[in-house]
């Protein structure tokens, strides 16, 4: 499979919980610092780690983690995500 993924460095994401594999806390804001595609994902979907900073509701620094996201959270405005 083949994809175009582009992620803006520094930009801010909110994951929802059900765009995420395995959620432990709900959703996060965080700033993405590095993305990377997963070897050993779920079979039934292409997955990436996006990692960075967690971000606070008062828009502070918070500890830095991966989350586990499906490709299509990345699909053009207008296709399906």
């Amino acid at each position: 499979m083949v994809f175009d993924l582009r992620v803006r460095l520094g930009a801010v994401l909110r994951i929802e919980a059900a765009d995420r594999y395995r959620p432990a806390d709900g959703p996060v804001m965080l700033r993405v610092t590095g993305v990377r595609l997963v070897r050993n994902r779920p079979e039934w979907e292409e997955w990436i780690w996006v990692e960075g900073t967690k971000v606070t509701p008062r828009h502070q620094r918070g500890e830095r983690t991966q989350v586990l996201v499906p490709t299509r959270f990345f699909a053009p405005k207008g296709e399906t995500r």
